[in-house]
């Protein structure tokens, strides 16, 4: 009996929680594609992104293109399941004359003698013959696969990630837990402190020298901060871009500290697979931030109280 074969079909709809733009940019990457020709996915009708696989291929497609975020299916591919075997349907009875008379395959080339079928590779004589003389008509426009946005990806569609991800201080990429990002922060602030002591120092010497230094010193620590701010946001499974609304006052506070409070997916997230356990120093450093915070609020609201004490006892 005939394995069955399969493939891979997209509509255009998308997987939840997934943007349009998303999803095109993870496709594009996946295909190795630029976005002009993605967007022909997204026709509205049935595209075949791939045929003629075998159960387990099949799986493994339909889960990496919904790890992108198309919505794919499974079908059978009946195309592919279709075989020219010959079958004892196709077996007619010739009589002795036609027996006697031999004839050449038009595909193989086998000799045999005349018959419906050749007993060689199994064809319908007739019915090949009339489908040569319709593609000699019609020929087939034919597309390479460079041209198509569905051809068979040049990237692995679908390796296992590894169980952890790579922890990287000074990238966009990849993503890290709420203590990792505390520490860091804490990392941040304790190295900038000498920094702009340095450019203070020379702010004495040369108010120029000393501004130029401070700028110099500010945009760093503010490029490095941004980098870890979008790993945080990423381990959540959310857009870097996210990152502006910090910007915008009161909400800004607000989603600063959802972004210490709301946990990332234990799983792997369409940015890469979850960061590695913390480390003891990772949660020390932690535990110093929460520290640090809280005995600022408490001197925000003890310190104005002891200066009225203090104002009344004069």
């Amino acid at each position: 009996m005939t394995q069955a074969r399969f493939k891979i079909v997209f509509n255009g709809e998308l997987m939840p929680d997934v943007s349009l733009e998303t999803a095109k940019e993870n496709l594009a990457r996946l295909f190795k594609s630029d976005l002009t020709r993605i967007n022909s996915l997204f026709s509205g009708g049935n595209v075949d992104i791939k045929r003629d696989l075998s159960e387990n291929e099949a799986d493994q497609y339909l889960k990496a293109l919904q790890s992108a975020g198309a919505k794919v299916r499974k079908e059978q591919d009946l195309a592919a399941s279709l075989s020219l075997v010959e079958t004892d349907d196709h077996r007619t009875e010739s009589s002795e004359a036609e027996s006697n008379v031999l004839m050449t395959c038009p595909k193989c080339g086998h000799q045999q003698s005349k018959a419906i079928e050749c007993s060689a590779c199994g064809i319908v004589i007739e019915k090949f013959i009339a489908r040569q003389a319709m593609l000699a008509e019609n020929p087939p426009e034919v597309v390479s696969a460079a041209a198509t946005p569905y051809a068979t990806p040049k990237a692995a569609v679908a390796e296992a990630l590894p169980e952890f991800g790579e922890l990287k201080a000074f990238t966009t990429d990849g993503r890290i837990g709420r203590l990792r990002y505390l520490a860091w922060s804490m990392v941040l602030m304790l190295a900038c402190l000498p920094l702009f002591g340095i450019a203070g120092g020379f702010f004495v010497a040369s108010e120029i020298l000393g501004g130029l230094l401070m700028v110099v010193v500010g945009i760093a620590v503010a490029v490095v901060g941004i980098m870890i701010g979008v790993q945080r946001l990423h381990d959540i499974g959310w857009s870097g871009w996210l990152l502006l609304v910090t910007l915008v006052p009161i909400v800004g506070g607000v989603f600063s500290l959802l972004m210490f409070i709301i946990p990332g997916s234990t799983a792997a997230n369409r940015f890469g697979p979850p960061p590695p356990p913390n480390s003891r120093a990772v949660k020390i450093l932690a535990l110093l931030w929460v520290a640090i915070i809280v005995i600022g609020i408490v001197a925000a609201i003890a310190l104005p109280a002891y200066m009225g004490y203090a104002d009344a006892g004069l």
